[in-house]
């Protein structure tokens, strides 16, 4: 997963004490369930990802976590009191005018709560839409920074682009008077990178330069060269394309990947086989991968999913959050937007907190290492960020 900005990557408080409380106490959906509204209807939810598309490998595991998650927080009822939870699932195929679509349609027909949005793009049209008419919104796997803070009905169940880039940060300590090199390839996604790397972590203290490449590039021997001379204590490596190979390769075989600590992140388990022999040197930030926690939702993931991967918590904590919608708000989206603001929950990474300030959703983060080769690679968990350690900083409630 080298980090990006589309399909990856980077106030409401409540007015009484007793609304507050609740707000911020801790603990799982699941639990006294007793919902609210018409006691005969379904809370309808409706699911707009990728089944199709650049990224229906992260949709499907996103719907393979939603429910498992559905199932873990009704302790496999299906339901919130004796309301059934109907479950609509459209494809965006990655298009966001598609997504809006069925946004639209699916409101159109009394449903009040909109999860998925695997890309950013999506989730950036979707949000309006959400605030617009009045519905909750819980965006998933899109990583985008301007998801957080995008209004009041709109909430996250992933991890945005800040968190990988605070978790890359963590490998050199303090970065105060350090050289920080982003590798990357000329273009948008690399510009992104490179931006946020310079604001988390040139910020912070440390100088930041960069290598870029062209795409179309095929030969990397001139830009390792490039990067052994500018002696980095840190080189952050942002690729994406078929050409990852070669140029892991290439930074190993000219002596990078042993002279200065190289982060990029980890990506689906199906990628892991294109490090070849450099995965073992390469120190890598993670949202999640089997085996990073060994919470209780976790061992229900895992139960269902077998081996859990990097979106199947997104998909998870997502439902926790529908349910803990339901619960407490009923029919009333407002209330519903008030039972999450501020919630503290048990999710599959840890503890999990949604900032009631702008609806970030702070998490666990992971420093992993790969061992082993090829498609026999093991992920093995270093060191872990808290949610507070690896939050993003707070910004105003735009709508």
């Amino acid at each position: 997963m080298t980090v990006r900005t589309t399909r990856r990557v980077f106030l409401s408080a409540a007015t009484m004490m007793a609304a507050a409380l609740a707000a911020t106490a801790c603990g799982s959906p699941q639990d006294t369930a007793t919902g609210g509204g018409d006691s005969a209807a379904p809370v309808k939810v409706g699911l707009v990802y990728s089944q199709s598309g650049a990224l229906a490998s992260y949709g499907k595991q996103y719907i393979e976590g939603f429910k498992a998650g559905l199932d873990f927080a009704t302790e496999g009822t299906g339901k919130v009191g004796d309301r059934k939870i109907e479950v609509t699932e459209v494809d965006d195929a990655g298009d966001p005018a598609k997504a809006v679509s069925a946004a639209k349609d699916l409101i159109g027909k009394g449903t009040k709560i909109i999860a998925g949005s695997t890309a950013s793009g999506v989730a950036l049209q979707v949000a309006p839409i959400a605030a617009q008419n009045k519905v909750l919104f819980i965006s998933g796997p899109a990583a985008t920074d301007a998801v957080t803070g995008a209004n009041k009905y709109t909430f996250r169940s992933g991890r945005q682009s800040y968190q990988d880039v605070v978790t890359a940060k963590s490998f050199i300590g303090d970065p105060t008077g350090k050289k920080v090199v982003v590798f990357a390839q000329d273009g948008a996604f690399g510009d992104a990178n490179e931006a946020a790397v310079k604001a988390v972590i040139g910020s912070a203290g440390a100088t930041v330069s960069s290598v870029r490449a062209p795409a179309s590039a095929t030969e990397f021997t001139p830009f390792a060269s490039q990067i052994k001379a500018a002696k980095p204590d840190l080189l952050f490596v942002a690729w994406a394309g078929t050409t990852a190979p070669a140029m892991w390769q290439t930074l190993d075989q000219q002596g990078v990947l042993s002279s200065t600590t190289v982060v990029t992140g980890l990506d689906i388990r199906a990628s892991w086989p294109t490090f070849g022999a450099a995965g073992a040197k390469i120190s890598f930030l993670s949202h999640y991968f089997d085996g990073a926690s060994d919470t209780e939702a976790s061992k229900a993931l895992k139960a269902k999913v077998n081996t859990i991967d990097l979106f199947h918590p997104d998909g998870f904590a997502a439902a926790q959050m529908v349910v803990r919608a339901a619960q407490e708000g009923g029919d009333d989206v407002d209330k519903m937007v008030t039972a999450l603001e501020g919630w503290t929950f048990d999710g599959v990474k840890g503890k999990m907190t949604i900032r009631a300030a702008d609806h970030a959703l702070l998490q666990p983060m992971f420093q992993a290492k790969l061992t082993g080769s090829g498609t026999d690679f093991t992920a093995t968990a270093q060191k872990s960020l808290t949610g507070d350690e690896s939050a993003p900083p707070a910004v105003a409630m735009k709508g």
